[in-house]
């Protein structure tokens, strides 16, 4: 694992960086097991013009990467998926995770894909239970672009001092985001 994430950090630096970042965020959302953040974060603060042109490009790879987990959970979830799903302990839970995506899909998909969770995991099991694939589509946009859009975004606007506090606290950023727009949701669904 020490060496994947020196090698991605050499990544990060080098002229071919949005190249790694686009095979790391593609290959997150089906099997690799670090996230494109790692890359992601470096990138944008060595060039914070680029940073949305950095997030979009880590969006559209990570949901291209979530139709290549989708099959492997539609497919070939026996020989493949689940060998994946042990690896990172959710085998076992395989089957609480197929009845939630089966009646809370769209919201699971969303919300959960914000967070550091592995991708992964929300991409199989949604082609295990057989979510549409349109809805799981739109979904991963909205997931995976509010993900990296917000840690482009803190970046871009705090710079530097912030990157630490990303890396450390990425997990209670996210959760606080989801709060607040769940929370928005349901503030205008009963209020107005």
């Amino acid at each position: 694992m020490r060496r994947l994430y020196t090698w991605m950090m050499r990544q990060a630096e080098s002229a071919k960086a949005p190249y790694a970042l686009a095979a790391v965020s593609f290959a997150e959302s089906s099997f690799f097991p670090i996230p494109p953040d790692v890359m992601l974060v470096p990138m944008v603060l060595a060039d914070r013009s680029k940073a949305w042109r950095y997030a979009a490009l880590a969006t559209v790879a990570s949901v291209l990467g979530g139709m290549a987990g989708y099959a492997i959970g539609y497919f070939l979830l026996q020989s493949i998926g689940q060998p994946i799903l042990e690896f990172y302990g959710y085998g076992a839970r395989m089957e609480q995770a197929l009845s939630w995506f089966r009646e809370y899909g769209v919201p699971i998909l969303v919300i959960k894909g914000m967070t550091p969770i592995p991708y992964k995991l929300l991409t199989i099991a949604a082609g295990a239970s057989q979510m549409n694939l349109v809805a799981f589509a739109a979904a991963s946009v909205v997931a995976r672009a509010l993900r990296f859009f917000l840690v482009a975004g803190l970046l871009y606007f705090f710079g530097e001092p912030i990157r630490d506090f990303i890396e450390k606290r990425l997990v209670l950023v996210t959760t606080l985001f989801v709060v607040a727009l769940v929370g928005g949701f349901i503030a205008v669904k009963y209020l107005l």
